[in-house]
C-alpha cells in the first residue's frame, strides 16, 4: 500500500452552520467515523494540521478580507453572503483547512508521504480573493497552488476539480497564468454560473483553463470517458509537477444538491486514474482536498473509495473493473461535449489537433 497521509482535526467541526444547512459538521463526522471502522482503522497516517498564517493565506486573498474573517473569531454568527456565514469557530477551522493543504504538500514533497487527503471544512473553491461565496471562506486549493509555486518553486501545477459546482474562485486566481492548469468537470448552467466551455484563460493563461460543462445526469462511464479522452492526453503534454484535486462529492448519485449519478465505484476509478497520472508524470505527488458533498452516508462511502484508490489497497471493496466502466458508452451529450472541448483547446494543445 502507498503511504497516504490523512489530514484531519476536530477544529473543523467547530465551523457551525445554521440548522438545515447542507454544509454541516455531520459531513465530516461521518467521514471520521468511517476512518475508525474495523476495516479502515490504522490504515493511514493521520495528522492534525497546523494553522496557516495570515501571510500564507495572503498568497491568494487580500489583507482586508483576511482581517474581516479573523475578526469573526469567538463572535456570534455573521452572514457573508446568502449561503455563507461564520461562527465563533470558523476562523480557527478556516486557517486549519489551509494549513492542512500546506502540511500535506510539505509532507509529499519531503517524501514523508506518497499522497494525501485533506479532510477539511469549510470548503474553498468558490472563495474569491476578496470575498466568501458558496459555503467557502478561503480558497484552500488555490492557496496550495500558490504555495507550491512561491515556496517550492514549481512551475507547472495541475488542479482538477470534479465538484458539481464550478470552482469560480480557483479559475479566477489563475486565469492569466500558465503555471496552473485548471481542469474542471461540472454541471452547467448551475451555481455559480461560471465555467462555460469558452472560458479558457487569457494572456499567458490562454488555454490553461479547461472547462468541461455537463448538462447533468452523468455517471461513472461519463467521467471515465472525460478523463480518458481529455485529461490523460492533456496532462501528457502539460507534464505537471504536482496534482491538486478539489474533491467534491456532490456528483454522488443521491446528493440532495446534485443531479449526477456517480457511484462510490466511480470515485475509486477517477482517483485511481489521477494516481496513475501522478505516478507516471510527477513522482506520485497528489493531494486531494475536500470540497462539496451533502449526502452524509454517500460522502463517507465515496471518500472511503477515494482513500482506497490513493493507497492502492487490495481490499475486495476496491477491486473494481476499471475497464468495464470505461467500455460502457458515455451519454451522447457527454460525447458531444468531449469533442467540443478538444476542438476549442486544439489552438493551445497539440494533442487535440489530430
Amino acid at each position: 500500500m502507498g503511504r497516504t497521509v490523512v489530514l484531519k482535526d476536530k477544529c473543523f467541526l467547530g465551523h457551525a452552520t445554521q440548522h438545515g444547512h447542507p454544509e454541516s459538521p455531520e459531513r465530516l463526522e461521518a467521514i471520521y467515523a468511517m476512518l475508525e471502522g474495523a476495516d479502515m482503522a490504522g490504515c493511514f497516517e493521520e495528522i492534525s494540521p497546523r494553522r496557516a498564517t495570515k501571510v500564507e493565506i495572503a498568497l491568494n486573498h487580500s489583507s482586508a478580507y483576511i482581517e474581516r474573517i479573523a475578526a469573526t473569531a469567538g463572535r456570534p454568527p455573521l452572514s457573508l453572503d446568502p449561503d455563507t456565514s461564520t461562527s465563533e469557530g470558523s476562523w480557527d477551522a478556516a486557517t486549519c483547512a489551509v494549513g492542512a493543504v500546506l502540511d500535506g504538500i510539505d509532507m509529499i514533497l519531503s517524501g514523508q508521504a506518497d499522497n494525501g487527503f485533506a479532510l477539511v471544512r469549510p470548503p474553498g473553491h468558490h472563495a474569491e480573493s476578496d470575498r466568501a461565496m458558496g459555503f467557502c471562506l478561503f480558497n484552500n486549493v488555490a492557496i496550495g497552488a500558490r504555495y507550491l509555486i512561491s515556496k517550492h518553486k514549481l512551475e507547472r501545477v495541475l488542479v482538477i476539480d470534479w465538484d458539481i459546482h464550478h470552482g469560480n474562485g480557483t479559475q479566477h486566481a489563475f486565469y492569466n497564468s500558465s503555471q496552473v492548469l485548471y481542469f474542471s468537470v461540472h454541471q452547467y448552467p448551475y451555481y455559480p454560473g461560471t465555467g462555460a466551455l469558452e472560458e479558457t484563460g487569457q494572456a499567458a493563461g490562454q488555454g490553461f483553463t479547461v472547462n468541461v460543462p455537463l448538462p447533468g445526469g452523468q455517471g461513472d462511464s461519463d467521467y471515465a470517458s472525460i478523463f480518458s479522452e481529455i485529461l490523460l492526453p492533456l496532462v501528457s503534454e502539460y507534464q505537471p509537477e504536482f496534482v491538486l484535486v478539489s474533491a467534491g462529492y456532490d456528483i454522488y448519485q443521491h446528493d440532495p444538491l446534485g443531479t449526477m449519478k456517480v457511484t462510490p465505484q466511480g470515485f475509486y476509478i477517477m482517483t485511481k486514474t489521477l494516481r496513475q497520472i501522478a505516478e507516471n508524470i510527477c513522482g506520485g505527488r497528489l493531494l486531494c482536498t475536500l470540497e462539496g458533498g451533502y449526502h452524509v452516508q454517500g460522502i463517507a462511502e465515496s471518500v472511503k473509495q477515494t482513500l482506497l484508490a490513493l493507497s492502492d489497497s487490495d481490499s475486495a471493496q476496491a477491486n473494481y473493473d476499471i475497464g468495464l466502466v470505461e467500455d460502457r458508452r458515455a451519454l451522447p451529450a457527454t460525447l458531444r461535449i468531449i469533442e467540443r472541448v478538444k476542438k476549442i483547446h486544439s489552438a493551445t494543445w497539440q494533442v487535440f489537433r489530430h
